[in-house]
């Protein structure tokens, strides 16, 4: 059983990255980048018609279903938390149907309620050249940003009185990794981080973690 994971960490394939890294697995990285055409490739398009990084190749037993291909940022991380990990109260992986249950929900939430406006602030305030940034974008993006972070800021206030640190436990499990894999992006919105102390805390304790950061270090 081997498992191959196609994409570079300047993207969302450092979700199935950093997933991979924290559960300790040992896997091929196949640094494939978006620009140049590389996901446009015949090779490419085989294993994902989309054309767009990441994809994850799990390779199994015939009896385990064979070659598996995942593709979907969001999929992948889950799909490697959940066949790659170990169900036992302390790893990435859901423990519980409630852990289960959260991780899916808070990754597709930052999909459908974050992710074009933090990746907005990103873009405008901190990847793209000055003299390319539309400041008046990361504005809307921030304000309507402003509405899930609310959102996610009582959950954590939540998780706080139950006595649990993270999302979906009292431990760092791959739903706080996809949430703030999203997240992290809209950090250059500091007005906006300072309204939400608890979210910008939890998100600064992922993005500190020694698997991400090894992660971020592969370029």
């Amino acid at each position: 059983m081997s498992l191959t994971i196609h994409g570079i960490p300047a993207s969302r394939a450092v979700r199935p990255l950093w997933a991979a890294t924290e559960l300790g697995l040992d896997f091929t990285h196949v640094p494939t980048t978006y620009l140049g055409g590389h996901t446009r490739s015949p090779d490419f398009l085989a294993l994902n018609p989309n054309g767009h990084i990441p994809v994850v190749v799990d390779r199994r037993p015939p009896e385990q279903g064979g070659e598996i291909v995942v593709w979907e940022s969001m999929a992948c991380a889950l799909y490697i938390a959940r066949h790659h990990g170990r169900p036992d109260g302390h790893s990435i992986t859901p423990a519980t149907v409630r852990e289960d249950a959260e991780a899916l929900r808070w990754s597709f939430w930052a999909v459908n309620e974050a992710e074009a406006d933090a990746l907005t602030v990103l873009m405008h305030r901190m990847v793209m050249p000055a003299e390319r940034r539309k400041p008046e974008l990361a504005v809307v993006a921030e304000k309507r940003l402003a509405v899930p972070l609310r959102v996610i800021e009582q959950h954590l206030q939540q998780q706080q009185a139950r006595g649990e640190s993270h999302l979906a436990a009292d431990r760092f499990t791959v739903a706080d990794l996809c949430a703030a894999s999203v997240l992290n992006w809209a950090r250059p919105a500091r007005e906006l981080m300072a309204a939400h102390p608890l979210t910008h805390d939890w998100i600064r304790r992922c993005i500190e973690r020694p698997a991400h950061v090894a992660v971020k270090a592969l370029g």
